[in-house]
């Protein structure tokens, strides 16, 4: 039985979440999510809990429970001027940081590193903070794919789907990975060892995960972004999706911390475009939520 069948619905449907990423990032990135989470523009949203607006985040989400929030389970700080490192403060996290006490700056220097029980107090800490504030969390994923081993292929799934396990949480990774031709044999495989794995183990994942590229692209505009999007969801598979964007208001805030912003306001804006919701309704399109996996995940 398909994920999507054991949600209920049929075996062709095409079920999606769009999910906002970098909630607690900064102030410029709250109020754009949680304008779509209001406008119900975005299936849910999830926290990074080492950064500095991740309390505001936090407090708003415990208010209004009948949004979808997650963690957003972070091991890198990418921006020069603004950084940020671990929430755990009484263990050991020494080989989490730099020597500066912040995470690093990408996974090429997080993966060979990190220490795997380290790596799994942390995550029990993200989340004890969350919790701590009030927050049911309804999903876990991960910033920048720190845990996935992407670059060096030391990856820590494993001890992820651990916690899950704890917890009663799905978990973002893909059942399936897109079909290209210039995906690794060896990436195919560690893929299907982690979806047995989860299957084993009892946690829900998704079956496609998809985003466009993060920075903007030569000669891109939010109508060629637009248009690609379009083509994405047009060529939705059946079964479950997730959909990541990285929505915040290019304001001053922004704009000092990097120089993505105006690609981030595209993302704020995309969900709501009517012409998105159109093909959205054309496609028959079903949004779906994580607290519907959730359930589905603590029923066994």
């Amino acid at each position: 039985m398909t994920l999507g069948e054991r949600l209920g619905f049929a075996p062709e449907a095409r079920l999606l979440i769009v999910n906002a990423d970098d909630f607690g990032m900064c102030h410029a990135a709250n109020e754009a999510i949680l304008s779509l989470l209001q406008e119900r523009a975005v299936s849910s949203a999830t926290m990074m809990m080492p950064c500095g607006w991740a309390k505001e985040a936090a407090l708003w989400s415990a208010a209004n429970p009948e949004h979808d929030i997650g963690v957003h389970l972070t091991f890198t700080s990418e921006w020069t001027g603004y950084k940020w490192g671990p929430v755990t403060r009484a263990g050991d996290v020494r080989t989490l940081v730099t020597q500066e006490g912040y995470f690093p700056a990408d996974c090429a220097s997080f993966e060979p590193r990190a220490d795997r029980d380290q790596v799994r107090q942390e995550i029990v800490g993200q989340i004890e903070m969350a919790r701590s504030m009030g927050v049911d969390p309804t999903h876990l994923d991960n910033h920048m794919g720190s845990l996935y081993g992407l670059v060096t292929g030391r990856h820590f799934l494993d001890v992820v789907l651990e916690v899950c396990v704890r917890y009663g949480l799905p978990f973002r990774v893909p059942r399936y990975l897109p079909e290209m031709d210039n995906v690794p044999a060896e990436a195919a495989e560690t893929a299907r060892h982690v979806a047995e794995m989860a299957d084993r183990m009892g946690v829900v994942i998704l079956d496609y995960l998809l985003g466009l590229p993060f920075g903007k692209q030569p000669g891109e505009t939010y109508e060629s972004y637009k248009r690609d999007m379009i083509a994405a969801l047009r060529s939705l598979k059946p079964g479950v999706s997730e959909i990541i964007i990285h929505p915040a208001f290019a304001n001053e805030e922004l704009r000092s911390i990097h120089h993505e912003g105006e690609k981030r306001q595209w993302d704020f804006e995309l969900f709501r475009d009517p012409e998105v919701r159109e093909v959205l309704l054309q496609e028959g399109i079903r949004f779906i939520r994580w607290k519907e996996l959730r359930e589905l995940q603590r029923q066994g």
